[in-house]
């Protein structure tokens, strides 16, 4: 089930997104004495990773993925998901223990895709840190996305209004200058993460956040599927959550 809660703005949805999600790795550490994590990229991740970066944890003892990657993009590029986790997350993280970033420009992407298979069966995600596309996609698992796949990471193409979103966001220059392909964690990858924390703020998100909670669970609005997992939370403004008709139902702030 998602359990969801509404806080007055995205400084304070940030705030409380990063709290549950550090006290997530703090036990994962105490119990195993490890952690892993996945941590998604976006701009609905801003002030959730600015937050999170500065919490009291033994990150030594912390390894880190991320869910995708724009397949042909150098890292050099404004757009890499792994310059902005760089600036963002691992610049501020000295001691980590390990980052395993998507290769997205490998020049052997079915071993680039073995290579991140073997990493994450090796390091069970604990808590997966996402947000939802305004298609409600989940990573870049766009509409209609593949619930079935066992791999990781595949392969994903990505749809037009994935790709507008990238562009409106300020990402790039122009429309036709967004890839079309991607590196994505799979749905049943995600799946698998103990605890999935969603920081999901913006009116441009509401229509994605009502069909997540209130529609068909469906490959067409991807992000419905975190229903069914056991501990999913959610964390919105008034804004994303402005579409909901069960509102009074969740915990607001």
């Amino acid at each position: 089930m998602i359990f969801v809660k509404i806080l007055p703005d995205k400084t304070a949805l940030g705030r409380a997104a990063a709290a549950y999600g550090a006290e997530a790795i703090r036990t994962a550490i105490e119990t195993r004495g490890k952690a892993n994590i996945a941590v998604a990229t976006g701009a609905s991740q801003f002030e959730m990773l600015a937050e999170l970066v500065r919490a009291d944890l033994d990150w030594s003892r912390v390894t880190a993925f991320h869910l995708d990657e724009y397949i042909g993009m150098s890292e050099s590029h404004p757009a890499s998901f792994r310059q902005y986790l760089r600036a963002r997350f691992t610049a501020h993280l000295p001691s980590l223990c390990a980052f395993h970033f998507v290769e997205g420009d490998a020049p052997d992407l079915v071993a680039e895709l073995a290579r991140l298979d073997g990493l994450v069966q090796a390091h069970p995600v604990d808590v997966t840190f996402a947000g939802i596309g305004e298609n409600a996609h989940l990573a870049f698992n766009d509409p209609p996305a593949d619930f079935e796949a066992t791999e990781a990471f595949k392969v994903v193409d990505l749809d037009e209004r994935c790709r507008r979103q990238q562009f409106g966001e300020g990402w790039f220059s122009a429309l036709d200058a967004v890839p079309r392909e991607a590196i994505s964690m799979t749905i049943r990858q995600i799946m698998k993460s103990g605890s999935i924390v969603l920081a999901v703020p913006d009116a441009r998100k509401a229509e994605a956040v009502r069909a997540t909670l209130e529609a068909e669970i469906s490959p067409m609005a991807p992000a419905s599927i975190l229903r069914r997992h056991p501990s999913c939370h959610l964390f919105l403004d008034p804004a994303s959550a402005a579409l909901l008709r069960q509102r009074p139902g969740y915990d607001q702030a």
